[in-house]
C-alpha cells in the first residue's frame, strides 16, 4: 500500500516559522524546537520549502548550491538533526526540489558564463539573438522578457522566472545525471521524498514557446524515477499548473514510474479575470468550485492519485480568499477544513492555516518582500494604473500573504523571533496564535486535528467514491463518500448568510461538524453561516 495515501503533509516556509537565533530569519533549528507542535496536530509528513545555498532573489527557490544549507537556516548537521528527529515522532522530512532553473550564482552557470566553449555552456538554454534582439517573445512569469542578454557571448539565455533563475537545459544527458546524483545525496539522508517545483515545465521547447508539456517531459520524468526515488519507498508531488484529469494519469499512474502524485491548480484560477492575470479579480462562483474540485474528484484515473490543498507559499490565505477572516473567521476557517479533508485524495496543510491566520493588509509597497509583488506594483504604476487598485490586487493575491511569520503566541513579533523579523507579523497576532488555539478547547487547531486522525482510522476517507450533490445550489457544497456499504455525507454552507437544506437523507451519526450541534432529519433544517458537517447517513 502507497503510504502517503493515508498520510497528512504540512508545508513549513522556514524563512517564517520559528527563529531560534534572533536574526529574524526562521531557521531549520526553529523547526525542530517546533516538532512536538506538529506531533500534537497528527501530521506524517513536513514539506519543507527550500532551504538550500541561494542568494534568495526568489526566496530560495533560486538554488545555488543543492547540497549546502544556507547558513540563515544553519548547517548540514541541523537538517541531519531535523530529519532524525522528525523521524522520532513519526514525521518524514520532503524537500523542496527545483531542478527547472538554478540561480545564476549556481557554478554550473558561473562556468557557462565563461563562453560558448566552456563544458557547462550546453547545462542552459542560449540562443543567438534574432534581428539584433530576443529569440523570441515569450515572458518571464515575474514579469518582461523570458531571454536576457549576455553581453560577454552575443547570446541570449532563457529565464522562464527571474533573470537570476537561469533555466536548465534538460536535453543535456549529463546535466540530468548530475541532478539525479544530487537527488540521491538526499535520499540517503533518508529524507521522505521530494516537492518538484514547476516541473512539467522541465519539458520546454522554447523555439516552439512549448513551456509545459514538452514532448519529452515524461521520458526525463521516468529516467529519473528509474535512476533516483523508484529506487526509495518515498512520496514525490510535482507542481503542475497545466496539470488536467486527462493528463493526470501521465504523471501520478503508478504503472508509468514517474511521480505518486500531481498538484493541480484549476480552482485556483477561478477568482480571475478569463484571459487576464491573477491579480484581475472576479467574485468567486461557489457552483463553478464545486464543478471543478468534483471533475478532479471523479475524472481522474482511479490508479492515479490527488492532492489536496486551498494554501501554499504562493497563494494567499483561504479564510481571507473565500471565507470570513472578520465575524465568521473561525467558522469559515473549520469548512474550509472539513470540505477539502474529507474529499480523496491527500490533503495538505499551509503553514497557520491550522489556526486560522489571514492575509496581511499592506498600503505601502515599502512593506512587501516578494519579487513578483514588486515587479506588479512599479509595473502597474508605470502604465497608469491607481496605487489604490494595485493594492487591492496585492491585498487579496500576494504572495507575501502566506509568507508573514507564523503566529505563535501574544508576545513581541507573535513569539517568531526576539529580533526584526524579515518581513512584519500580521498585527493581528494577539488574537489569533498557537497558544490561544491550545488552550480553546474547540478552537479550528482541535478541527484539524481530528480530521487528520478521522483519515488514519477511516479507510472511506482515503478511498470512498465521491459524489455531487446539489450542484447548481448557489452556496452548499454537498457531497457524499461511500466505501464497502457505509456512506457519510459532507455539507457546506459557503456563505455568511443562512440557507434550507434540501437534501432528504437522515443523519445517524455526526463524525465532526463545526457548530455544536447533532444531526438527524436532514431535509428543511437551516444551516448557518458557514454552518459543515460530516455525518453518517441511513441507506
Amino acid at each position: 500500500m502507497s503510504w502517503w495515501k493515508n498520510s497528512v503533509v504540512y508545508q513549513i516556509y522556514p524563512q517564517s516559522y520559528q527563529d531560534s537565533n534572533h536574526d529574524g530569519m526562521g531557521d531549520l533549528a526553529g523547526i525542530i524546537s517546533r516538532l512536538d507542535y506538529l506531533e500534537k496536530l497528527g501530521v506524517d509528513v513536513i514539506w519543507l520549502s527550500p532551504v538550500y545555498q541561494s542568494p534568495l532573489d526568489d526566496n530560495g527557490y533560486d538554488i545555488s548550491d543543492y547540497q549546502a544549507i544556507n547558513p540563515i537556516y544553519g548547517t548540514m548537521d541541523d537538517m541531519d538533526r531535523l530529519i532524525a528527529e522528525a523521524k522520532k515522532r513519526n514525521i518524514g522530512i520532503v524537500m523542496d526540489l527545483v531542478v527547472n532553473h538554478t540561480s545564476d550564482e549556481h557554478e554550473w552557470f558561473l562556468e557557462a558564463k565563461k563562453g560558448k566553449e566552456n563544458p557547462y555552456r550546453d547545462y542552459y538554454i542560449w540562443r543567438d539573438p534574432v534581428d539584433g534582439g530576443p529569440p523570441n517573445d515569450m515572458t518571464s512569469v515575474f514579469s518582461g522578457p523570458a531571454w536576457e542578454f549576455d553581453e560577454a557571448s552575443g547570446q541570449y539565455f532563457l529565464h522562464l522566472f527571474s533573470k537570476r533563475q537561469p533555466d536548465l537545459n534538460w536535453e543535456n544527458e549529463e546535466m540530468r545525471h548530475k541532478i539525479y546524483d544530487m537527488m540521491n545525496f538526499w535520499l540517503d539522508k533518508g529524507i521522505a521524498g521530494f516537492r518538484m517545483d514547476v516541473i512539467d515545465n522541465i519539458g520546454k521547447v522554447p523555439d516552439e514557446k512549448i513551456v509545459v508539456n514538452g514532448p519529452k517531459l515524461h521520458d526525463y520524468l521516468q529516467e529519473m524515477n528509474k535512476y533516483t526515488f523508484g529506487k526509495y519507498d518515498v512520496m514525490t508531488v510535482g507542481e503542475t499548473w497545466s496539470a488536467t484529469p486527462e493528463n493526470a494519469v501521465l504523471f501520478s499512474h503508478p504503472d508509468r514510474n514517474e511521480l505518486s502524485m500531481v498538484f493541480q491548480f484549476e480552482h485556483i484560477g477561478l477568482d480571475e479575470k478569463p484571459g487576464t492575470s491573477k491579480w484581475d479579480l472576479q467574485p468567486l462562483s461557489i457552483v463553478a468550485l464545486k464543478k471543478t474540485l468534483t471533475k478532479w474528484q471523479t475524472e481522474i484515473d482511479a490508479a492515479s492519485w490527488n492532492s489536496l490543498f486551498w494554501n501554499n507559499h504562493d497563494t494567499p490565505r483561504i479564510v481571507s480568499r473565500w471565507g470570513n477572516d472578520a465575524e465568521f473567521r473561525v467558522e469559515s476557517a473549520k469548512m474550509f477544513a472539513i470540505l477539502l479533508h474529507m474529499m480523496k485524495g491527500t490533503p495538505y496543510i499551509y503553514q497557520g492555516e491550522e489556526i486560522g491566520m489571514t492575509n496581511r493588509v499592506i498600503t505601502d509597497i515599502s512593506e512587501a518582500r516578494d519579487i513578483e509583488t514588486i515587479n506588479l506594483f512599479n509595473e502597474r504604476l508605470e502604465k497608469g494604473y491607481a496605487a489604490e487598485a494595485i493594492f487591492t490586487s496585492l491585498n487579496a493575491k500576494s504572495r507575501d500573504n502566506a509568507r508573514t511569520p507564523m503566529q505563535w503566541d501574544a508576545s513581541e513579533n507573535a513569539g517568531f523571533t526576539n529580533g526584526e523579523p524579515w518581513i512584519p507579523a500580521n498585527p493581528n497576532y494577539p488574537e489569533i496564535n498557537v497558544a490561544e488555539a491550545l488552550a480553546e478547547q474547540d478552537s479550528i487547531f482541535y478541527t484539524y486535528q481530528k480530521l487528520i486522525a478521522l483519515r488514519k482510522e477511516n479507510p472511506l476517507m482515503v478511498y470512498g467514491t465521491f459524489t455531487l450533490l446539489l450542484p447548481e445550489h448557489p452556496t452548499v457544497f454537498a457531497y457524499e463518500r461511500a466505501y464497502e456499504g457505509e456512506t457519510w455525507l459532507i455539507v457546506g454552507n459557503m456563505s455568511a448568510d443562512e440557507t434550507t437544506l434540501e437534501l432528504s437523507q437522515i443523519a445517524t451519526e455526526t463524525v465532526i461538524s463545526n457548530y455544536d450541534k447533532e444531526y438527524g432529519q436532514l431535509e428543511g433544517i437551516i444551516l448557518a453561516p458557514y454552518e459543515t458537517f460530516a455525518v453518517k447517513v441511513a441507506h
